[in-house]
């Protein structure tokens, strides 16, 4: 008799726990040898507090009340429970803090889709350092653990969370609308996207154009040449911050694998400023990202400066036994 399980779960069996224990391990040790130490927070969180830190993502959140009829939450990432913790024990610590982490959390999605409801990441928070430096360690500790995990084909799409965010400002799109657009950007819905911004009034055909020209300059340093070649303020703002960012990884011998994609755009609504995407080209699958939230822990009482990114081990585990196996047919 088969017994199922929840759409968006798995079981994991004797031999793949053994290769996920061992992936766990090495990066594990690949984050405490760079000074980050690791971590655990509560699964079950206060509702109020998740949505404090990110409104937008609070209806990806499962919900449920306990015995004393408070609304709780479990964790849909790990970020949000950090900040919570760096506010609540280490106010008075001075920065830059380090933590890693390897968790376990849940997000209330479409299954039909290909996403998973319970998953595991593994990541680092550096709370207190500013960019470009703060940025430029964070890809450096990222590419680490790519190594470790022997992932030498994945790519690490560096853009800018404020870049749409102020276009769209620019082209008066507001409330509902801009929310609606971001939103394709963020899945890379170009049709959608398309069809999203010619529904406004006021943006003409031409601005319709450079918008979707835009969003899919992808490459090195040329590509902030051609983005300010189109022109417009957020575009300035935008292409001087990754330029900063780029030199410095370039001066460090650490942007070999970085791509500048001007199409990125992460769902989470905490971001600012740099953000991170992380692929396998020969899978197609998003393997992890992160970038910067530089207000998000103003919102729990702590200004600082922060940046981080987390992997879905489960993704990397497939691109490591398909490195694996290419490799082993070559």
């Amino acid at each position: 008799m088969i017994h199922p399980i929840p759409p968006g779960t798995r079981d994991v069996l004797p031999d793949e726990m053994r290769e996920l224990r061992r992936l766990r391990l090495a990066l594990a040790e690949a984050f405490e040898k760079r000074g980050y130490g690791e971590v655990a927070t509560p699964a079950i969180e206060y509702d109020e507090v998740l949505a404090r830190g990110d409104g937008r993502t609070a209806g990806s959140a499962y919900r449920f009340f306990d015995e004393s009829g408070d609304l709780l939450a479990l964790r849909s990432d790990m970020t949000l429970p950090i900040a919570r913790l760096v506010a609540s024990r280490y106010a008075n610590v001075e920065p830059p803090l380090r933590f890693s982490y390897l968790a376990k959390a849940f997000r209330a999605v479409r299954p039909q889709r290909g996403q998973m409801r319970e998953f595991e990441q593994v990541g680092v928070e550096l709370i207190g350092a500013p960019a470009p430096a703060g940025t430029v360690e964070v890809i450096e500790v990222l590419e680490a653990a790519l190594d470790v995990a022997g992932l030498d084909r994945a790519v690490i799409g560096l853009g800018d969370a404020d870049l749409y965010r102020q276009l769209l400002a620019e082209l008066g799109v507001e409330g509902e609308a801009r929310d609606s657009i971001l939103a394709r950007l963020a899945t890379h819905d170009l049709v959608g996207l398309e069809a999203e911004l010619s529904l406004q009034e006021g943006i003409s055909d031409e601005q319709v154009a450079t918008c979707l020209a835009l969003s899919q300059l992808r490459g090195g340093n040329e590509v902030l040449e051609q983005a300010r070649a189109i022109g417009g303020a957020a575009v300035e703002r935008a292409t001087a911050r990754i330029g900063e960012t780029y030199e410095a990884l370039e001066a460090k011998g650490a942007a070999g694998r970085v791509q500048i994609d001007l199409g990125l755009l992460r769902d989470l609504g905490y971001y600012s400023g740099a953000i991170l995407e992380v692929y396998d080209p020969a899978l197609g699958h998003v393997l992890g990202g992160g970038g910067r939230y530089d207000g998000l822990l103003k919102r729990f009482g702590l200004d600082l400066p922060a940046a981080g990114f987390a992997l879905y081990l489960e993704r990397v585990h497939i691109a490591q036994a398909d490195g694996d196996s290419g490799r082993a047919e070559a």
